[in-house]
């Protein structure tokens, strides 16, 4: 897994003022723009913050980082990786709740199924659509955080297990205290912006 993630929370309705097929362009646009995006940003970076961009777009979107993956899918994909390890001992309304949560952003599920996404928001043309790693509507992000509320108070509860199943073949085990940041920064994000009624983003750079 050699891709990058970018997450960020945007306003749908933004977005929604243009075509499908113009949507992700626009969200890019406004990040990588001169003088108002993101991208030559020079006030320094705060992990396991959120940016905000300067000038108009500065109310439509914002960037959320990461604290230990430097922008990296990879942690993503282990956290998955572990899980999949760990689910079957885990306690079932633990069991349950982190598989919605997981589906709906990071997680192509035990027999790669994946969950549903709001991919079509921005169009089905993978040339329009290309470096879409996640999207998630207003809607499903209220529900993905609702989903979290109910699993965050639980989730210490994996430790134990997950210490003794998450080792794959070669012995290598999983980090509990990783695995639980990575998803309470996602729980993070996913609060923020049901708190704003926006969506969330995750593009591959």
């Amino acid at each position: 897994m050699g891709l990058d993630i970018t997450v960020m929370i945007t306003d749908w309705s933004w977005l929604g003022e243009v075509p499908e097929r113009e949507r992700l362009l626009r969200l890019r646009d406004a990040w990588y723009a001169d003088e108002s995006g993101l991208w030559d940003y020079d006030a320094p970076v705060v992990k396991g913050d959120w940016e905000w961009p300067t000038g108009p777009n500065g109310a439509h979107f914002a960037v959320y980082e990461f604290l230990h993956t430097l922008g990296s899918y990879k942690p993503h994909f282990w956290a998955t990786h572990y899980w999949e390890r760990v689910r079957d001992h885990a306690d079932p309304l633990l069991r349950t709740g982190l598989d919605t949560f997981l589906l709906g952003l990071i997680w192509g599920g035990m027999d790669g199924e994946s969950g549903e996404t709001d991919r079509d928001f921005f169009s089905e043309d993978p040339e329009v659509s290309y470096g879409l790693l996640v999207a998630r509507s207003p809607d499903s992000v209220r529900e993905l955080a609702a989903t979290w509320e109910g699993v965050r108070p639980r989730l210490g509860g994996l430790r134990e297990a997950f210490t003794v199943y998450s080792a794959v073949p070669d012995g290598r085990g999983g980090d509990f205290d990783a695995f639980a940041l990575l998803l309470t920064e996602w729980g993070r994000i996913l609060t923020e912006a049901a708190r704003r009624g926006w969506g969330v983003v995750g593009l591959s750079e």
